[in-house]
């Protein structure tokens, strides 16, 4: 039997610092809402499991903390599935282990969603700001489709009304109903994840978000972009190696791997042989760029 409000979902994977002060800022924020945290270790490869439980030993002995060891690494997606099956919350939120709540963040997200007013949203994001103050523009965005993905990942400048995958043109503070949120922080009703199913792990640890929104909207049910509450996003740090600033080429491949899951499980029928063929070469090209240019930073 559920019995509290929210459940918050932390996957880490060799980052104990970032994992640790992740935890603490929920810690730290005053609500008035009853809640636990997962803490899923994805099988870390250094003591970051070791020093997150001894340094969590008080809140996981008085059942607010609940650590979940995983034998494998299975992926993003399947960490939070495990955790999902065990919470008790009304309320999901998936928050990865590289952000920090600020002032008032829960109480202003769990507020609005559960306000009778808004029984239709589903699915509620906040204002996610990077390290350097702007916006991390994952937050707030239009599904992918072959027109806006090319413009956007070619860095090809048109009009706002083709490339609007990133929403420019929307203030980020405001309020309004958006196709796709990001994993970094999202909210889900446990009633809607009860009916669309859990995340996809075919996805190991980028598109699960923007495929779990698709069935969302695909259901019938609201996404919202909430940006009267925000989080600091440390975008990168538990993936750049911080000396040569090297991502691990495993990284770069699920990127552009997800991008090929994505197109090919909602896409693929709906477009014409050519257009399939011209999508997935352009995935081939960048992955194999990327993983080029990644190669030769120093």
């Amino acid at each position: 039997m559920r019995n509290i409000d929210l459940s918050i979902i932390v996957v880490n994977y060799n980052t104990f610092k970032l994992t640790r002060d992740t935890i603490d800022s929920c810690l730290a924020e005053p609500t008035h809402y009853t809640y636990e945290i997962f803490l899923v270790d994805n099988k870390s490869t250094d003591d970051s499991l070791e020093k997150l439980q001894e340094y969590f030993k008080s809140e996981t002995e008085r059942g607010i903390l609940k650590i979940i060891p995983n034998q494998s690494n299975d992926g993003f997606a399947k960490a939070n599935n495990i955790a999902i099956e065990q919470a008790k919350g009304d309320f999901i939120l998936l928050l990865n282990s590289d952000t920090l709540m600020k002032q008032s963040t829960i109480d202003k997200c769990m507020d609005y969603i559960t306000d009778k007013g808004h029984d239709d949203i589903d699915a509620l994001g906040c204002k996610v700001s990077l390290a350097d103050g702007s916006l991390d523009k994952a937050c707030k965005r239009s599904f992918p489709n072959p027109a806006n993905s090319f413009y956007k990942l070619f860095h090809i400048n048109v009009d706002s009304d083709k490339n609007d995958y990133n929403l420019d043109d929307l203030d980020d503070d405001g309020i309004y109903e958006i196709d796709c949120l990001v994993g970094a922080f999202m909210l889900v009703r446990r009633t809607t994840i009860d009916e669309v199913g859990l995340l996809d792990d075919a996805f190991f640890m980028y598109g699960e978000d923007i495929d779990w929104c698709y069935r969302i909207k695909q259901a019938g049910w609201k996404i919202v972009y909430f940006g009267q509450a925000e989080i600091i996003h440390y975008k990168g740090a538990s993936s750049e190696d911080k000396n040569t600033k090297k991502r691990n080429p495993k990284i770069i491949y699920e990127f552009y791997r997800a991008m090929y899951v994505f197109y090919k499980k909602h896409y693929t029928k709906k477009y014409n042989f050519l257009v399939n063929i011209a999508v997935y070469i352009g995935i081939g090209v960048l992955l194999v760029f990327n993983l080029v240019r990644n190669a030769f930073r120093s």
